[in-house]
């Protein structure tokens, strides 16, 4: 039993359980971590967080440890041996959009300097900090998750639909969404 409230998610999986007390809803100002979480996050669609992960350390190593110069230049070779690796999930559609999305990715650090200071304009620049009392209440998508995969798909990424980009906000920090009865939602709350 976990002597902290905390939200009911992580369950009592403790490797959710680190990942929702140390990194879930931290603020990402790092243009690597932003590049892994849209990676992991197209990488989940259709599947739980928890399967993504286990495997998130098979991704590091895969992926260049998620350096987007590096999976930009990846190509037919690349593609083949990521299909042929059992410790990520080996779905050609998804390996195939994480090197296409590495690309815009570049373009976008090209235009707006980072890619840390494109995403954070959709939040003001400053985490939106929620009020939810029970996990019922999170929506899957918002306002600005929705402006964001629309600007995201102009730009050229794919598995990027409001969902997936909700849950990558909800990651990088860009939204507080821990119930008000957890600990991390004040801890957090704190460091807007």
């Amino acid at each position: 039993m976990r002597a902290k409230r905390t939200c009911e998610w992580p369950s009592d999986d403790p490797l959710m359980i680190a990942y929702h007390d140390r990194e879930w809803g931290v603020p990402v100002h790092d243009d690597r971590k932003q590049f892994e979480f849209l990676v992991l996050e197209g990488a989940q669609a259709g599947l739980s967080w928890r399967t993504v992960l286990r495997k998130r350390q098979a991704y590091r190593a895969a992926f260049d440890r998620f350096d987007p110069k590096q999976v930009a230049r990846y190509g037919a070779r690349d593609v083949r041996r990521l299909l042929a690796n059992p410790g990520i999930i080996r779905n050609r559609l998804k390996i195939e959009a994480a090197v296409k999305n590495a690309r815009a990715f570049l373009a976008v650090q090209e235009e707006f300097g980072s890619f840390d200071a494109y995403i954070w304009g959709f939040v003001g620049g400053r985490p939106k900090v929620n009020r939810w009392r029970t996990l019922k209440q999170i929506p899957a998508t918002s306002p600005e998750s929705d402006a964001l995969s629309r600007d995201l798909k102009q730009r050229g990424f794919s598995f990027v639909g409001s969902t997936i980009v909700y849950a990558h906000m909800q990651a990088a920090g860009l939204v507080n969404d821990h119930v008000m009865q957890c600990y991390r939602w004040r801890e957090l709350s704190r460091k807007r």
